[in-house]
Formats: C-alpha cells, structure tokens, sequence
C-alpha cells in the first residue's frame, strides 16, 4: 500500500506537504486570477482535482521569466514542483512549494531572487527534458498464452499432445487464464481443439482434463 496516497491536506490548492512524497511533474491546463490579493493566481493542471498551484511572488517570477507574462501561452507546457522544507512563514520553516524545471526554456536559467528584504540568491531553473515515451509493458500473459499455442503446435501425435495437456503447469496456466484473461484463454483452447483434429483425436478441448476419482 501507497502511504503517500493519504497525506494530501483538505484543500483548495496544492500545498507543499503534496509534495513530501516527492516531485511532481505537471502541465498547465490554464491560469485563472483568484481575486486574492495573497495568492492572486491560480496554475491549474491535468489532474489537479481543482486543487490548482498557487504559486508566490517568487514563484510568478520564476514563471514570468522563463515563459514570459502572457499566461495564455503556459497551456500546455510542463515544470516540476518540489518541497522545499526550508522555505520560512512566520519565522518557522513550514516548507513551501518551489519550481526546480521548466519545459519550453532553451537552457538553465540562474535568476537573483529577493529572500528576504536585505538578502537576494541566486535561483536556478533547469530545462525539463521531454519524457521518453513509454516502451508498452510486456503482456506476460500474452507471452504466456502465446508459449502454450507454441507447445500444442509442437506436439506431433496424441502422446505428445496428451503429455502436454496432462502438464499440471499447463493445465494451471490455462485455468488462470480462464479466470482472469478469457480472450487468450479462448486462443488457448482454440489451439487444443485444432491439435486434437491435427493429430487424429478430435476430442473436444474440455474432455482431455482428467477424470474425477470414481468416475468411468
């Protein structure tokens, strides 16, 4: 079980303490005025469950800077959100939400920021790097449904074909995909019946499984 499923705060926002578990990537679905003077911008995102990013001034400038002040144009476009524990309200550090990478930035950006009123750091923004899509998952079932089809095809007369079917590992990967992927499960016996007719048995796939104690 995923703890971190159960630390998001009730809010109307994403907080920092959304962010213990790790980064988060988002992308910009758009940006709305909230008419709060504290937070006045709200950066909604793909899956945000309108608990949008409300970033600080700090933040806005970070933004302004890499993409320019026409929000319009942030549709679309990627950064990644950290914690950031040291961040300080009221004199605590209660941690706060920075923005460590943007997409749409042809190189690192190094800007001075206001920490406090007497101190300025710099802060650094790297380029996000397009995501590699994907390789699609292998379908071990496929795979395991496909070794299967394989034997039976192999099986070149009625002993072997009905050492095959006898196979407790075979017969156990057959009943579950029986339960749990009837389509291959189908292709399965499809492959049975057809090596039964091939090798001259022509008993219907079902009939090969044992019989039960007692019966004839």
């Amino acid at each position: 079980m995923d703890m971190s499923q159960f630390l998001a705060p009730k809010s109307d926002q994403t907080n920092a303490d959304d962010l213990i578990s790790g980064p988060r990537t988002i992308t910009v679905s758009h940006v709305s005025g909230t008419g709060n003077a504290d937070q006045p911008v709200s950066v909604h995102y793909e899956g945000d469950e309108n608990r949008p990013f409300k970033p600080c001034k700090m933040m806005r400038r970070v933004m302004v800077a890499a993409w320019g002040a026409d929000a319009s144009q942030y549709v679309g476009r990627s950064m990644t959100l950290y914690r950031d524990p040291k961040v300080k309200f009221g004199g605590m550090e209660v941690g706060g939400i920075r923005i460590g990478a943007m997409s749409h930035i042809d190189r690192d950006i190094v800007m001075a920021l206001t920490v406090t009123k007497a101190k300025r750091e710099p802060y650094k923004v790297q380029v996000l790097k397009p995501v590699a899509p994907k390789q699609a998952a292998e379908d071990k079932a496929k795979a395991g449904a496909d070794a299967l089809v394989a034997r039976l095809a192999a099986a070149q007369d009625t002993a072997a074909l009905d050492a095959v079917i006898a196979d407790g590992k075979f017969s156990g990967q057959r009943a579950w995909l029986k339960q749990n992927r009837p389509e291959l499960a189908q292709l399965v016996d499809d492959a049975v019946n057809a090596a039964l007719a091939r090798v001259g048995d022509g008993f219907p796939a079902e009939a090969t499984a044992p019989c039960a104690q007692g019966e004839g």
